[in-house]
């Protein structure tokens, strides 16, 4: 089974009513927040009401908040393969 995965991008402040409902009929609140649902004519009718809003991809899985998160979390820009035990140690005497 396949999902949608539905990503807010743009905020609905100052749209119409209706707008905004389809957004919560979705589950999206926030920006930048994600929802799955599974792939349906309905489900792709609201999208298509709010398509300028959202950012939609096909997935095979649902992934969880976690995985959503990891995601989107930026590489640190370094690596720590392994810390000496001696080195730990000065540096915490100095």
């Amino acid at each position: 089974m396949s999902y949608f995965r539905i990503t807010l991008v743009r905020s609905a402040i100052g749209l119409p009513r209706r707008t905004t409902d389809v957004l919560k009929a979705l589950g999206l609140k926030k920006r930048m927040a994600t929802v799955f649902h599974a792939v349906s004519p309905s489900v792709a009718g609201q999208i298509m009401k709010v398509k300028e809003l959202v950012e939609v991809r096909e997935v095979e899985r649902r992934l969880t908040k976690q995985e959503v998160h990891l995601e989107r979390k930026p590489d640190p820009g370094y690596y720590v393969e392994k810390v000496g035990r001696s080195e730990f140690d000065e540096s915490r005497r100095v």
